[in-house]
């Protein structure tokens, strides 16, 4: 697979990566002149669009945070693949370190990434990149498969009945290019405290206030004064209303959503979606409140 990618020669090892739930294939590299990469492996159908992807992390480089730094994009395995090359970042996995760390360094570390956040969302999106249509129209259809699904929890008719009223309020900021799927599995915690990047792979553009959906998934059950951080930095300590009003309609289509999406990974899956769910309704008193509980109200 890997002997057609030009700087192969030069690698000393080379480890498979089995963790999240992409299709791509991962692997950490490490070559002889002691440099640490990471390679990702996808199906040469998916050429033109990793090609962009690639365009899209450079760009992102750009903007001066600690990130993987792409080095290439080529072909390989008998040109069956495509494969991107980016530098590794050393460090430890924010969602394992953050459990360990004081309640006041949790917060800064979430300002440290909503200021990263910020930078992502502030990058010119090129014209030819802006999408003709919103992502209303696949969020009602995804809300409907759950609907129609045998995975239906009790209780979820508010949460359904919120979605449905509230729907067409979302994309309502200018679309802006997206990490699209920051959250604490997805940063890395140098030994100075620093934050980097990884993971670009579910990059889009849209709405920048979708890029908050992951706090309720997966930040909340790790660290709350970081998602506390992350949203007081982004906001320059003054969260407007409609930021709000906004992530609690992606939140509650999120939850119900996930639950038939984890339908093609198995029980496990879907019980663990399920539990983040419940856990959603409760921060949210079933969709009668649009603050989280966890957020403190501030005056």
């Amino acid at each position: 697979m890997f002997e057609d990618i030009p700087s192969f020669k030069n690698w000393l090892k080379i480890e498979k990566i089995n963790r999240g739930y992409s299709s791509e294939q991962k692997f950490y590299i490490e070559t002889h002149d002691h440099q640490r990469l990471i390679l990702r492996i996808s199906d040469i159908a998916n050429y033109e669009q990793k090609k962009k992807e690639f365009e899209v992390i450079q760009k992102f480089f750009g903007l001066g945070f600690l990130m993987s730094k792409p080095i290439e994009i080529g072909i390989c395995n008998n040109s069956q693949h495509v494969y991107l090359l980016l530098s590794w970042i050393d460090g430890n996995d924010l969602e394992i370190e953050l459990p360990k760390l004081s309640q006041e360094m949790q917060y800064t570390l979430g300002r440290k990434a909503g200021e990263i956040l910020k930078k992502i969302h502030s990058l010119e999106v090129s014209a030819s990149d802006i999408p003709q249509t919103t992502k209303i129209q696949k969020k009602i259809r995804q809300i409907e498969l759950y609907e129609n699904s045998s995975l239906r929890i009790s209780g979820d008719e508010i949460a359904l009945d919120f979605v449905k009223k509230n729907i067409f309020s979302i994309w309502s900021k200018p679309p802006v290019y997206l990490h699209g799927d920051f959250h604490p599995g997805n940063l890395i915690l140098t030994e100075n405290k620093e934050i980097g990047v990884i993971d670009f792979n579910r990059y889009e553009i849209g709405d920048p206030y979708e890029e908050f959906n992951k706090l309720e998934s997966f930040g909340t059950e790790v660290s709350i004064p970081y998602c506390i951080g992350q949203i007081d930095s982004y906001f320059n300590n003054q969260v407007p209303n409609d930021f709000w009003e906004i992530l609690a309609i992606y939140v509650a289509h999120t939850s119900l959503y996930s639950i038939k999406w984890a339908e093609s990974y198995g029980l496990e899956e879907i019980r663990t979606m399920t539990s983040i769910c419940r856990k959603s309704f409760a921060h949210y008193n079933d969709f009668k409140s649009i603050i989280p509980s966890w957020y403190p109200q501030k005056n």
